[in-house]
């Protein structure tokens, strides 16, 4: 099936975050999560990558901008999903999205 576009904020469900991530310090990513009023559940990390860029201060230094994660859920639908470091919109800003989804 084609993947679709979608780029839209997800919420995560409450203590539901895999803690390993955050030992190296990455972003808890949380095994449920709500989006447009349904709540999936995520049962296979398919791949992980991150997306990184200058320093902002003028060092040559490169930070992680986004942590990148397609998952596959419980309905059998795979979803691109990334963390965002630095949201726009200050610290109350989203930092979960949901980039894609694939049907199954």
């Amino acid at each position: 099936m084609k993947e679709q576009f979608i780029s839209e904020a997800i919420e995560p469900v409450a203590d539901t975050f895999d803690a390993s991530g955050m030992a190296v310090g990455e972003p808890g990513l949380p095994l449920k999560f709500s989006w447009r009023g349904h709540t999936f559940h995520i049962v296979k990390v398919i791949r992980t990558w991150k997306d990184t860029g200058p320093c902002t201060h003028g060092s040559n230094e490169q930070y992680v901008r986004k942590h990148w994660y397609e998952i596959e859920t419980s309905s059998g639908a795979v979803m691109k999903l990334y963390f965002d470091r630095h949201p726009r919109g200050g610290r109350n800003a989203a930092r979960w999205w949901l980039f894609s989804i694939r049907e199954q």
